[in-house]
């Protein structure tokens, strides 16, 4: 049964290629759903698919790609959200 969840990502995650590398491990994953960078320097990421999917990006999201420096993942569900696929929001 898929789910919807939020996962707030803090620490160094803009300009170390955060987004490009959360929308291809989300891919990889079968998820859907978008990310984006918000004002506060934090990355924003809303993900739909099955729980062991979800539970597997916001594991990721621990570590993100090579430059990035997470300080702390905060994950929250969300009422089931409909994507068609996983989308770099700009």
């Amino acid at each position: 049964m898929p789910e919807t969840i939020s996962i707030l990502v803090k620490g160094k995650v803009q300009g170390v290629f955060f987004r490009q590398s959360t929308r291809e491990k989300a891919t990889e994953l079968g998820l859907t759903g978008e990310v984006k960078n918000k004002d506060d320097g934090s990355v924003s990421i809303i993900a739909t698919g099955l729980p062991d999917q979800l539970d597997a990006l916001a594991q990721w999201c621990q570590e993100g790609p090579a430059r990035a420096k997470v300080i702390s993942v905060h994950v929250e569900n969300l009422p089931l959200q409909e994507f068609h696929d996983f989308n770099i929001i700009r």
